[in-house]
């Protein structure tokens, strides 16, 4: 069971880390935009791919993952990677909804930040991606 459900949370790790990668790239190119038809096909765009992928794919993430650790408590709450992993994931989830905001800023026509700001915006989560997965393949502490 355990592995079923490591295999399912990386899964959907996976699925959300796409999606964190792509909805800010769509940022960039959302605020080069001028004309009203990609305007809008760029609102389209982040609505599904925040509601359709990165919603959906956070959950069963984060799902997944309590289970692992609801089935072994005594043994994950002991590993203190586990709790440095858990503190850079409320991070990440702070950066997912960070990306609404973003999302819904667009949506209403009131972007107020740069190509350039979301360039910079779009590397975070290659950050928490690799702080993550050092963590949890080499567990140093």
């Amino acid at each position: 069971m355990h592995d079923w459900l490591k295999a399912f949370h990386l899964i959907s790790m996976v699925a959300w880390f796409a999606a964190l990668f792509y909805l800010p790239r769509l940022f960039v190119y959302h605020s080069l935009a001028e004309d009203e038809i990609s305007v809008e096909r760029f609102k389209t765009m982040e609505h599904k791919l925040y509601q359709q992928i990165a919603n959906p794919s956070m959950y069963s993430t984060l799902i997944f993952g309590a289970m692992m650790i609801y089935l072994a408590p005594k043994f994950y709450m002991a590993q203190y990677w586990l709790h440095a992993k858990i503190g850079i994931i409320i991070l990440l989830i702070g950066y997912h909804f960070a990306c609404y905001y973003y999302l819904k800023r667009f949506a209403q026509d009131a972007n107020t930040k740069s190509d350039r700001y979301f360039r910079v915006f779009n590397e975070i989560p290659v950050l928490f991606l690799v702080a993550i997965v050092i963590l949890a393949i080499l567990k140093p502490f």
